[in-house]
């Protein structure tokens, strides 16, 4: 053990001093990691960047979690930013750090209507491609990443975010859709199990648990079970608030989406400080965004709550994953209000536990 100051002669205080603080240090016993509270529950995950994986954050990752996401870098844009190109830097990277840290890697994700390169869509003179050129690109874009990892990462986001928000729609009116009809949803499950047989394969959603919403996306799966289209589960994002979801609808989803005999993950849970918003505006004049002892306290009794609902569903749960690391960085610092800073996770801008993580390992 080095010791913990140079050799060099001491005063009496400095010797105590320098005494209480080796026996301050080996007192203090390693804090167990939310892997290891929840290990006869669930693997409990992370969405990480590159950067992430370094320093402090790099630590708390190992410590706390034995599930990792690439929070961006799996995504069809970056990782396919032209036709003939993929730029498998940074996937490479967070699989590389969970393979040396016996970690396990979800896939996120191989379609979506976002965070799509716009050649997909278009031929040569920059007009709309037919459905069969369309279909033909998602197969070698699957075939090509899923391969790659194949053995690395045992579930993939297959399809992301198909049900429309408007609830008079039922599928989202993406170009995927306008191209494709309904078709594409089945297609990447297929393109996807035929690449990876042993890969587990979700639908992934947000708002899953409001009750209307909850409907369509269950249509949804519903038709691709019956249609032996190789589904395996479906995530609940876990994108929530304050305000919501209630225990009776977190409940309410997780009975019903088992009830086709899909697994479910929480696939990118963070708790927001603010009510749900989904269009893109400025931080108004005056609009605070102070952490109040009142936030926390609310946060950690929705986190409790949470958490006390998915032990209840550990037969149903394989997963929970949190979308980001602490709340130094988190998507929603930027979304949907532009520098307004959010403080969803269980980790302060310190990497330090905060009540709400406290609320989640008592028990």
């Amino acid at each position: 053990m080095k010791p913990t100051t140079p050799f060099r002669k001491l005063t009496t205080t400095g010797l105590l001093l320098a005494g209480l603080t080796v026996f301050s240090s080996q007192q203090k016993a390693p804090e167990k990691g939310l892997k290891d509270y929840y290990k006869d529950y669930f693997p409990v995950g992370v969405a990480v960047s590159p950067a992430g994986l370094r320093g402090a954050e790099g630590e708390l990752i190992k410590q706390q979690f034995n599930s990792i996401t690439p929070e961006n870098a799996m995504k069809m844009g970056p990782i396919h930013p032209e036709e003939n190109r993929y730029e498998w830097k940074d996937a490479d990277e967070i699989v590389k750090f969970a393979q040396d840290n016996k970690l396990r890697v979800r896939g996120h994700n191989l379609l979506w209507h976002e965070q799509t390169p716009r050649w997909l869509f278009k031929d040569d003179q920059g007009k709309q491609v037919s459905k069969e050129v369309l279909l033909k690109r998602l197969h070698d874009h699957i075939f090509t990443v899923v391969k790659r990892y194949k053995g690395k990462i045992y579930a993939w986001d297959v399809v992301n975010e198909a049900i429309s928000d408007n609830p008079q729609e039922f599928l989202r009116n993406s170009e995927w859709y306008k191209i494709c009809g309904e078709d594409f949803i089945a297609k990447a499950f297929e393109y996807a199990h035929e690449a990876d047989p042993k890969a587990v394969l979700f639908y992934n959603d947000y708002n899953t648990e409001r009750p209307e919403k909850r409907e369509r996306i269950f249509k949804l799966l519903k038709k691709l079970k019956d249609a032996k289209v190789p589904i395996d589960a479906v995530g609940l994002q876990g994108h929530w608030s304050l305000q919501e979801p209630t225990e009776a609808e977190l409940r309410q989803a997780l009975d019903q989406y088992s009830s086709l005999g899909l697994k479910v993950q929480i696939t990118e849970l963070d708790v927001s400080i603010y009510p749900w918003e989904k269009d893109k505006r400025e931080k108004r004049p005056g609009e605070s965004d102070a952490y109040t002892p009142e936030l926390e306290q609310k946060q950690a009794e929705q986190y409790r709550m949470f958490f006390k609902v998915f032990r209840d569903y550990k037969k149903v749960l394989t997963g929970v994953t949190f979308w980001n690391i602490s709340d130094k960085y988190t998507w929603l610092d930027t979304y949907p209000v532009a520098g307004r800073k959010n403080y969803p996770l269980l980790f302060d801008q310190n990497q330090k536990p905060k009540k709400a993580y406290w609320e989640v390992v008592k028990f």
